[in-house]
């Protein structure tokens, strides 16, 4: 909801604050770097401005909506506001909280959140919260009776006076929180067509990490609908990260898996995520990515009992992270479904179609070791050299 003539986005950060100046100064430039490009991508007029310690976009009225929600896509941004511009002269701002009224508040409780940064004006913020409350009430008494409530009001008019100009708007809108994109070293994302691999994606990048996706080829245990699911939520996540690179490197992995289900019964698909790390390890010593990133979490299949997950892990000397570990599957279907990446899940997963009668959920490395192919680990690492690009 916009007040009328709003034609700025405020953008607010919140674990940047937490930062040295030196590396919030460098963050900040960066998620500029970032709101600008999702503003270009999506063809939204707007100019970026760092201002008072957080970006700001200038934009139209017309656009302000849209540039509203390009901000809240952009990792790094705990809430963003479309926002009117008025001078710091209280009459002003009054007339502002008027016209915003009659237009936009048409029942329930009400506050007015005032903040001052600039000392300079002659009037405290709790003289404009009071007077403009006045002005909130006034402008609808004739059309409904409208009601105070500070502490959990349904509409709250929010004005932020600064040195040079008062910015007025009507909601905080949330965005993903973390930290900018690209303020942390890059990872190896393991996507498949699944719902688990883009959500525990998406969560890397929050914390500012970009992903290097890697799909694994299964052969015919995949197939090509099992693929382009695959590709369809990395196409999905770069709409948040149009600056970054985003091509699939598609890694070979048909024949191993046709071996592993000849000679394998017991632990094949841990063999088969021993594999996975490994190859995704090979790629990231070629890509120069600083970790592996996962969809697992504690207990949602057999080869993610905590036993068997220490096990596996040990292919790869890397650090493999799991920002889903302990999250339930119906809250990961819901972030799916909230980021644009829940496709229909219908569709047989290549891995599940692996799957031994006999599951193994408390492996030991040694009889593992045992039984599955002697050059397991080669074969990974021959297949993430023979990996190829693939634009999602």
């Amino acid at each position: 909801m916009s007040p009328p003539g709003a034609d700025t986005v405020l953008v607010r950060h919140g674990d940047l604050n937490t930062k040295s100046n030196t590396v919030k100064r460098y963050m900040v430039d960066v998620l500029c770097e970032n709101l600008e490009a999702l503003l270009a991508d999506r063809s939204i007029p707007g100019d970026v401005e760092r201002k008072w310690n957080r970006p700001l976009i200038h934009t139209t009225e017309d656009a302000v909506e849209e540039a509203t929600d390009a901000a809240t896509d952009a990792f790094g941004v705990v809430s963003a506001s479309p926002a009117l511009t008025v001078s710091t002269e209280k009459e002003r701002i009054i007339e502002a909280l008027t016209e915003a009224a009659r237009e936009c508040y048409d029942g329930g409780a009400f506050a007015v959140d005032a903040r001052r940064a600039n000392k300079d004006v002659p009037y405290s913020s709790e003289d404009l919260a009071r007077e403009g409350g006045d002005a909130v009430w006034a402008a609808v008494e004739d059309e409904f009776e409208p009601e105070v409530d500070l502490d959990d009001p349904d509409v709250t008019f929010g004005v932020e006076v600064r040195d040079e100009c008062t910015y007025v708007y009507l909601e905080k809108r949330p965005g993903p929180g973390g930290l900018p994109l690209g303020s942390q070293e890059p990872a190896v994302a393991l996507v498949s067509g699944g719902i688990d691999s883009p959500v525990a994606a998406y969560e890397i990048m929050k914390r500012g990490s970009p992903i290097v996706p890697a799909y694994v080829d299964l052969g015919d245990y995949g197939g090509i609908d099992h693929e382009a699911r695959a590709m369809e939520t990395v196409r999905l996540l770069s709409e948040y990260a149009p600056n970054f690179d985003m091509d699939v490197y598609r890694i070979p992995g048909g024949e191993t898996v046709d071996l592993l289900v000849r000679e394998m019964d017991k632990g094949r698909m841990l063999s088969l995520r021993r594999f996975f790390y490994r190859a995704a390890e090979t790629l990231a010593e070629r890509v120069d990515a600083h970790g592996i990133v996962t969809g697992e979490a504690v207990g949602q299949k057999s080869s993610q009992t905590l036993q068997n997950l220490g096990v596996t892990s040990r292919a790869a000397d890397l650090p493999i992270h799991r920002p889903l570990l302990t999250r339930d599957k119906q809250d990961i279907v819901a972030q799916a479904r909230e980021i644009g990446t829940f496709t229909d899940s219908t569709i047989d997963a290549g891995c599940n179609r692996v799957t031994p009668d006999r599951v193994e959920t408390n492996a030991r490395l040694e009889p593992l070791l045992a039984h599955e192919p002697d050059d397991l680990l080669e074969r990974a690492e021959e297949a993430a050299k023979n990996a190829t690009l693939v634009a999602p």
